[in-house]
């Protein structure tokens, strides 16, 4: 079949992503085709646009993540079927499109009280969310956590778990707006990082001990205020690069400080089979359905118009989850 999708012919600036049809081709055995209906947005996309991770080979469909209905199933798929609402991250590229080809252990699929929209915008970042708070550590009632960009899709989920656990998670965020947004979403405490020094505050906040975790995903710019703000025996994981990769460390020096725990998460090394990422999608419906955590769609475009969902995620003019509507 015909669809319309973005794809890249090389990396670039937001400008490479182009409206152009494609053809789709039919399902093999192990695999179904889906017509989208909600695309999810994640900052992982600039990556594989830009050329920070590569993609298989130009023109490249990028996209992670989205939600739809299957509309044909290969002879040995089972539990799926056509008519079934589904969503899937992270198990292909592809998804800034139309309709693609799915291998059947990407699928989750979604229960009925949950919108296909919704469903776009959490899943890839409230399963980030799970895996940071139960695989990579298991936070626990009385923690103290820094989480970086605090008020974007990631954050507001991890503010919102974080206090339904009973853990205090201090956030970062780079205006005013950014900052009420993060606290009216569970933070306990956030800091302008456009105005304030985090360490400084974050050692205020802690009476001078430091956090006992630090989640960030901002990479280059926060990372010097990231090792200055955990405690001793603290854990920093870095799980993204907003602002560009975590400049060379010398654990020589910087782990004797203090004795800090340092991690690099990546989703794949997580939610690496069907199965992972089906427990925690159901961990995650959880969270959904208790009202422990909402989903805030901060701003939705076209999928033809993908390249200035880039361009503003890129200018930190975005908040909350963002969907991309073909």
């Amino acid at each position: 079949m015909r669809a319309n999708a973005i794809r890249i012919h090389k990396n670039g600036p937001p400008s490479v992503l182009k409206w152009e049809e494609i053809d789709v081709a039919n399902p093999k055995p192990d695999q179904v085709l889906v017509r989208h209906t909600a695309v999810g947005f994640n900052f992982a996309d600039t990556y594989f646009r830009n050329g920070l991770y590569k993609v298989a080979g130009f023109p490249a469909v990028i996209g992670i993540e989205g939600a739809g209905v299957i509309e044909a199933v290969g002879k040995r798929v089972k539990g799926f079927k056509p008519g079934d609402r589904v969503a899937f991250s992270g198990g292909g590229a592809g998804t800034y499109a139309e309709a693609s080809v799915r291998g059947a252990d990407e699928l989750i699929k979604l229960p009925g009280w949950l919108d296909d929209k919704t469903a776009a915008a959490a899943l890839t970042k409230g399963c980030t969310v799970q895996y940071l708070f139960n695989e990579v550590h298991k936070i626990k009632r009385g923690e103290t956590i820094l989480f970086h960009a605090a008020a974007g899709g990631v954050g507001l989920i991890a503010s919102q778990w974080a206090k339904a656990v009973g853990a205090r998670l201090i956030g970062t965020a780079s205006t005013p707006e950014k900052v009420r947004l993060a606290k009216r979403n569970g933070a306990a405490h956030v800091i302008n990082s456009s105005k304030q020094d985090i360490a400084k505050e974050i050692k205020r906040l802690t009476n001078g001990q430091g956090v006992d975790l630090v989640y960030d995903s901002v990479g280059h710019d926060h990372w010097d205020a990231s090792l200055a703000s955990v405690r001793k025996y603290g854990l920093i994981c870095l799980f993204g690069s907003a602002s560009g990769k975590a400049p060379p460390m010398d654990f020589w020096e910087v782990g004797a400080k203090t004795a800090s725990y340092f991690l690099r998460a990546k989703a794949a090394n997580y939610l690496y089979d069907a199965e992972t990422r089906r427990k925690s999608a159901r961990h995650l419906f959880r969270m959904l359905k208790s009202g422990a955590v909402k989903i805030k769609i901060g701003q939705t475009y076209d999928l033809k118009d993908a390249a200035k969902a880039h361009r503003d995620a890129e200018g930190r003019k975005t908040t909350g989850s963002t969907i991309l509507l073909p």
